[in-house]
């Protein structure tokens, strides 16, 4: 047992809720930061490759500037550094045009400047050119033979050259003037801030999956109380109940649980005192059968009495276990045969069945003209077990009435009497299964389960049955039942 309780305990440490929350909350984290590093590192080379194609576009500028003016201007602060009188022309010859640029211009970092004359590399600055660059490169015999700018891209086998051709010809001389920029090391630069960031991201998912671990096991600490305390449960002992803390879904989920512990309690705390109520009430009826055979004799008198007796008592036992299944049956769905009943006829019949139960002074008081959705057998049951009820407490020449009315949708169909009328103290346990009046002066034939079925079947029917009624003044028992079932039973 305790080798599967330590297995337990591991499988629940890496597949238990806890650890899913844990895997899936850094899953999520790890995608969204793989998501937004490509991001960045894409928005960031973009931005890189705009400022060099920016940088590249602004020399060229200022070379065609330089080219088509005959002053030279640098501004620094708003400086010339080198001006000839307006009108004055400027030498014609491209080599000077190329040395008085290149001379005059300062490149950025990982900027070259270089003119090509006839094909040859004439001058460049920086003077040290990488290989790409040089006169025996394929690059440089490709744009050393162009005649229109032109602006593109290389990619060599370790870089990315970003280049701008501006040719200039005079005659049978060729000349073009080249600015490049490599991305290498501006690549270099964006991959090590992304590196930086992707340290950091690591940085922030272990801290976060660290403390998102201790809020999951604090955040369902409370439902492994609500697991402990479900195991803890037993049938003898539900009076257990989880503190409720909070508003979230978890506190929901606590109070609902301990709703269902006191349903449940209630359920088979009444479970038990009808098993006790019942064994009692057969108890009674088993001792007077087993006494009276016991002592049964030889005198064939004494034979007979004692065989009515115990048919009476037999009698008696068959009708509890009869109304004990009905009660076990109104719980199910198929507890009704519901059918359309007209309630005119149905009082009527009631009033003449009930007239042949005992001799009292029966009235029809009132009769409704509708019709409602239900069992007719079942409305019959209840309202005979009524009128059986009223004629246990009253005598011979007491008024017992029967009527129906209908009120707000609602059919209202009672038995009342001028018999010795219930206490008020027994009126709120009359519905119970077992109940007697304590005041009675006579004892019902039956187990005390008659008005148990009555409200059974009321309820059934989704409505109800109330009781008024005073002592020595007579009792009104009325079934309210509306027209149209609404009873989840149905």
């Amino acid at each position: 047992m305790t080798r599967i309780n330590q297995i337990l305990k591991w499988y629940r440490i890496f597949f238990g809720v806890r650890t899913r929350i844990l895997v899936w909350y850094v899953v999520l984290m790890s995608i969204s930061a793989l998501v937004s590093l490509l991001a960045i590192r894409h928005l960031l080379l973009m931005r890189l490759e705009q400022r060099i194609e920016k940088s590249l576009e602004q020399e060229i500028a200022e070379f065609r500037l330089f080219t088509s003016h005959p002053t030279l201007r640098d501004q620094d602060g708003g400086r010339t550094h080198q001006e000839h009188q307006i009108g004055q022309r400027f030498e014609s010859d491209i080599d000077s045009i190329f040395d008085k640029f290149i001379n005059s211009n300062i490149p950025d970092h990982e900027e070259f400047l270089l003119t090509l004359l006839n094909g040859k590399i004439h001058s460049s600055s920086p003077t040290v050119l990488p290989s790409y660059l040089r006169q025996d490169s394929d690059l440089i015999k490709y744009l050393a033979k162009l005649t229109k700018p032109e602006k593109n891209q290389v990619k060599t086998p370790d870089d990315t050259i970003i280049y701008r051709a501006e040719p200039i010809i005079q005659g049978q001389t060729h000349g073009v003037f080249v600015v490049a920029q490599s991305k290498l090391t501006e690549q270099q630069e964006v991959n090590k801030v992304v590196f930086a960031i992707i340290k950091v991201t690591v940085a922030i998912v272990i801290v976060s999956s660290v403390i998102a671990w201790f809020v999951a096991g604090k955040v369902l600490a409370r439902l492994h109380l609500l697991t402990e305390t479900a195991r803890s449960i037993t049938e003898s002992d539900l009076t257990r109940s989880i503190p409720v803390k909070g508003s979230d879904e978890i506190t929901e989920l606590t109070i609902t649980f301990n709703e269902m512990l006191q349903r449940l309690q209630a359920a088979f705390a009444s479970q038990r005192d009808f098993i006790n109520d019942a064994s009692h009430e057969l108890r009674t009826p088993i001792t007077i059968i087993r006494g009276n055979l016991e002592l049964l004799g030889d005198d064939p008198q004494e034979r007979q009495e004692t065989i009515e007796l115990v048919t009476d008592e037999l009698d008696r036992m068959s009708r509890f276990v009869d109304d004990m299944l009905l009660l076990v049956k109104a719980e199910q769905p198929n507890f009704l045969n519901l059918e359309t009943v007209e309630i005119t006829s149905l009082t009527e019949e009631l009033y003449a069945k009930a007239k042949a139960l005992a001799v009292r002074d029966w009235r029809l008081e009132s009769v409704a003209a509708c019709r409602i959705v239900a069992d007719r057998q079942r409305l019959t049951q209840a309202i005979i077990n009524l009128a059986q009820n009223a004629t246990q407490y009253t005598q011979e020449g007491d008024m017992i009435a029967l009527g129906s009315a209908l009120i707000k949708d609602k059919v209202h169909l009672w038995v009342r009497d001028t018999g010795e009328g219930i206490s008020l103290s027994d009126q709120k346990r009359i519905f119970q299964r077992f109940a007697r009046s304590s005041s009675s002066r006579r004892r019902s034939e039956g187990a005390g389960l008659g008005l148990s079925i009555v409200r059974a079947i009321a309820e059934s029917h989704g409505g109800t049955v109330e009781l008024s009624s005073y002592p020595l003044l007579g009792s009104t028992f009325t079934l309210i039942i509306p027209i149209e079932p609404h009873n989840s039973n149905l």
